[in-house]
Formats: C-alpha cells, structure tokens, sequence
C-alpha cells in the first residue's frame, strides 16, 4: 500500500478543561462543537468529571450518545424503565430517535469521570423510537496483537465484531500498547474519525505524536467505495491506551440546540414543544 493511502492525523490539540466547581467538577471538549462540520457523523465530544446531580433527568431527540466510563460508577435510569450502573470500560449506547429521557449520575458520593460522544442519525432515523444498550467491558471482545491487544466496542475490526448495535456503522476500539511496540489499523476507508489518548505517547502515521488528553482527526475519503480500507500505523513511544472512533458521512444538514440534534430549526423549536407539552414522558427519576 502506498503512502497516500495510509491514514494520517489531519489535524490535533490538546483539550482544555473548565474547572467548574461542584457538581459538575471538570469538563473539557475533546471535539469542540463549534467545528462540528468536520467530525460528521460525529456532532461532538465531551470529558467530564462530575458529582451526583449534574446529569439529572434531561431529554434528547434526533441522535446517539456513546458513553464511555473511564473511572468511577455510573447510574442509568430513563423513562422506559430502565436502569443500569456502569463501571471503568462499560460503555452506554442511546439511541434518542424521536424522545429519550433519562438520567446520568454519579453513585452515592463517587466523582464519575466519562468520555461522552454525540452521534448523528441520519434523517430518516430521526424519528426511530429510543433505545438503549449496555456494553459491558467483559463483554467487549479483546483481541491480542503482537506489543499489546484491540478491544472491539463496535463495528468490525481485526475480523473481530463489537456488540455494540448502532443505527449507523461505526467502529469503537481501544487500543493498547508496549512501549516499542508497532501496529497498523486496518479502517473502512470512507470512515471520517479520531483518536482519544488515555495514557502514554503514540506516533501515528509517522507524522505526529500524542499523548494524554489529545485528540487527533484522522484523514478519510469520502468517495471511497464502502469495501475499501486503509491503515493507520501506531508506534508506542511507552505504553500507551487509545480510543479510536470512525464512521460513515451522512451529509446531511446538522442544527444542533441544547439536547436537540436535527435538521432544521423549524424541527428544533417542534423538539422543544414538545417537551414542553409532555411528549416525551414522564421523568426518567419519577
């Protein structure tokens, strides 16, 4: 395979955190949403550390939430009910479609610490009914390679399928390594996405280094058929954990208001009627 039809990182930063004070302690855009053009069909991405009541009962309409616990115990509930508590590598997947009330909090007095994505849905899923999936970190297969292992959340990687269950296909790994260690990615090359540092320094591609709390946007084409791949080389500079996130565009005209992602603003102020008329159920903590 030649050079140019390896993945690079097309561009990365480090996040800057907000001290935020109790209960919402930390927060820190891992991608801003203001550059949300350029994650699709990723809308944004938030690191947050936070304490009991923070993430009280709230709605969401029109997209996909993937939670990811790095420390801490973190309890569900919504207002189908559900209710579930997660731990260090469990993983939440939601799927809002057209009402999803629910609530994320800290247990008892833990200060939680999660990875947060926002996934879009195309238009017409919008209005699919809600859902949601745990995935627990023992259920996640792991798969080892020569320096380290590949921990598949979801889609196909490493012939290795996640359980993980998105409307849309998307892959989720963590990634870790040995310090020396090499490895290639092999990706869907139409797939746009970025990687996550938890720990360690990586050289990706050759061409940049990240280490903890950066985030790097990898290269991608868009015209690629859906059978074409690419790889990402990685080189663990010393041992090192990696998340690593990829999806297919959907292209399609984002407006994004507060917990509300659709394609209109007329269909934003419909979403907010509607919680206000009490379409979206009773309270997730009733």
């Amino acid at each position: 395979m030649d050079k140019q039809q390896e993945r690079y990182i097309r561009d990365h930063w480090k996040v800057k955190y907000n001290k935020n004070g109790y209960p919402h302690v930390q927060q820190g855009w891992v991608l801003p949403p203001d550059r949300m053009s350029e994650y699709d069909p990723f809308i944004l991405m938030a690191d947050d550390w936070f304490k009991r009541g923070t993430f009280s009962d709230h709605p969401h309409r029109g997209f996909q939430t993937i939670t990811y616990v790095i420390d801490g115990r973190l309890e569900h509930t919504d207002n189908n009910g559900g209710h579930s508590v997660l731990h260090a590598g469990d993983v939440q997947y939601m799927n809002a479609g057209s009402g999803a009330r629910h609530a994320e909090e800290a247990v008892d007095d833990d200060l939680i610490h999660t990875l947060q994505l926002w996934l879009n849905l195309p238009k017409e899923l919008k209005q699919t009914e809600s859902s949601y999936q745990n995935v627990y970190v023992e259920d996640a297969p792991k798969v080892d390679i020569e320096g380290g292992y590949l921990r598949v959340y979801s889609g196909t990687v490493a012939n290795t399928s996640g359980p993980m269950n998105s409307l849309v296909p998307i892959n989720m790994v963590e990634l870790y390594l040995k310090e020396g260690a090499t490895y290639s990615l092999e990706l869907p090359r139409n797939h746009n996405g970025h990687v996550y540092m938890l720990q360690g320094e990586l050289e990706f591609a050759e061409n940049v280094t990240l280490q903890k709390t950066e985030v790097g946007l990898l290269s991608y084409d868009k015209l690629a058929d859906d059978k074409e791949t690419d790889k990402l080389k990685i080189t663990a500079h010393e041992r090192s954990r990696v998340l690593i996130y990829t999806g297919k565009l959907i292209q399609e005209p984002v407006v994004a208001r507060g917990p509300f992602v659709m394609n209109t603003e007329e269909e934003i102020k419909e979403a907010f009627n509607d919680f206000r008329l009490g379409k979206f159920g009773l309270s997730s903590q009733e």
